[in-house]
């Protein structure tokens, strides 16, 4: 198939539209860094309680009693990642080094959290939960 007969059914509003979806894609990629403010610490749940709190500066590695078993935490260069699990899967493992968001062990129940102290203390009910 030929570029030509691909464009041949394309009006001008379909080639504006798709300008302005490249364009907000762009922007999205450009502040998503906005979505997720600066991360400053990094808190790690067993079964939603709060067993350790570390400042994301502090490179050391952590051996975390989770459900089935002993997970190894890593912070290093202000980023961290999951680096031994006794789940199945390893999908923590596989999620490798981040420096915002979560790293979650569902079969061993371990959360992750990379946030700012801010993050920690809101509790206000947000859409999810309601």
């Amino acid at each position: 198939m030929k570029l030509q007969e691909i464009t041949n059914g394309i009006t001008t509003a379909d080639r504006i539209l798709i300008i302005v979806l490249v364009i907000f894609s762009a922007l999205g990629f450009i502040f998503i860094k906005k979505a997720f403010p600066k991360a400053t610490e990094v808190r790690i749940e067993v079964n939603g309680k709060p067993v350790y709190v570390l400042p994301l500066t502090s490179d050391t590695t952590i051996s975390v009693k989770g459900e089935i078993g002993d997970t190894i935490v890593e912070v290093k260069d202000k980023k961290v990642r999951i680096k031994e699990s006794p789940c199945p899967n390893k999908i923590c493992i596989h999620n490798g080094w981040v420096d915002r968001g979560a790293v979650i062990c569902l079969p061993n129940r371990v959360m992750v959290f990379i946030n700012s102290p801010e993050d920690t203390h809101n509790t206000k009910p947000d859409a999810i939960t309601g």
